[in-house]
């Protein structure tokens, strides 16, 4: 038997693969062929960009519950999928277990890229980078220094008896927390696993950079690691302090703001067993709850209240005055004005 001749010049190649394909028949003869590449099937590919979906009535239903709960958050936004979760929960009975959580996760990803939800009404924890600043010339920077000059802020925490730093586990939760303390000049600081010794040493550097003591304010879930991460973190922290402080009265106290077990039986938040496989678990009394189950509005009234509870409230007014005047300075305005 002798093969076809590809060097004959009247030999058709594209009949040659048809009659070959047929003889193979798809397994969906009624779409379209599936692209194949080497080692994967693509037919269960994931959407790339924006998506074309048009979900069943169940999700359409689960959509609209998701915008009535980021219309009533809005001065909360971006929040994390886990709060969405939460909230859900809470208002229309949503299953509370990972499978339903994985579900609301996928339909959010398909909702956002079909333009049913914005992309900026949700933090997912992602990229880091550092920011070079460009200008397009220099009347570009004449108008960034007009702007500058209109957002000047002093140092609010300036002459009080403490200085404060919010920590919090979930890095998609910065944004809301810096909402809350960025009018106190409290920087916020994320750390979402046992903390490294370089963070641990740079908490200590700033503390023995000032002048009075240092208050870590910590947020964080109801649970036995929640609990450990920032109890190791601080005293570590604190112990590099204590061994090179030349003013004594220099130290670090580690503050727990939320989830604590009395918020968790106060709010009537959810709870489940520790995790077993969590060594920390033993000895762990009742059950576990994540700082998400709290509502967005009531987790900024409580990192606020634990803020305002620790500053002098006329050292406060001062600094804000003072940042007043400054401000009328720079833009050439008379004292006392604002612009």
């Amino acid at each position: 038997m002798t093969g076809p001749d590809f060097d004959a010049p009247d030999f058709d190649f594209d009949a040659l693969v048809q009659d070959i394909l047929a003889q193979f028949p798809s397994e969906a003869p009624d779409g379209p062929s599936p692209i194949v590449t080497a080692r994967r099937d693509n037919r269960r590919q994931r959407p790339k960009g924006y998506y074309d979906w048009r979900p069943q009535q169940p999700a359409r239903v689960l959509i609209d519950q998701v915008r009535d709960v980021l219309d009533e958050y809005a001065d909360h936004l971006p929040l994390t999928v886990r709060q969405i979760f939460y909230r859900l929960v809470a208002s229309v009975g949503y299953p509370k277990d990972e499978n339903a959580y994985e579900r609301l996760s996928d339909k959010l990803a398909k909702a956002r890229r079909a333009r049913m939800i914005p992309f900026d009404a949700i933090r997912d924890d992602g990229v880091v980078t550092i920011e070079n600043r460009t200008y397009g010339g220099i009347e570009d920077f004449h108008d960034e220094s007009a702007i500058r000059a209109r957002r000047y802020r002093r140092d609010r925490q300036e002459g009080q008896p403490v200085r404060l730093e919010l920590w919090c586990e979930a890095a998609g939760m910065l944004g809301q927390l810096d909402r809350v303390a960025a009018p106190y000049s409290v920087k916020v600081y994320s750390a979402g696993g046992f903390g490294s010794l370089t963070a641990n040493y740079e908490i200590a550097e700033r503390a023995l950079d000032r002048l009075v003591p240092t208050v870590l304010l910590h947020v964080g879930d109801f649970d036995p690691s929640g609990e450990s991460i920032f109890k190791a973190m601080a005293e570590d922290a604190a112990a590099f302090v204590e061994a090179d402080r030349v003013v004594q009265t220099l130290h670090i106290e580690p503050v727990r703001v939320a989830l604590t077990a009395e918020q968790v039986q106060a709010h009537g938040l959810p709870t489940t067993p520790p995790k077993k496989s969590d060594g920390r678990s033993k000895g762990w009394q009742g059950g576990t709850c994540q700082l998400e189950a709290l509502a967005p509005d009531q987790i900024a009234a409580i990192v606020r209240e634990a803020i305002e509870r620790r500053i002098d409230p006329s050292v406060y007014e001062h600094v804000l005055a003072e940042e007043r005047n400054d401000r009328a300075e720079l833009l050439a305005l008379p004292p006392g004005d604002e612009a």
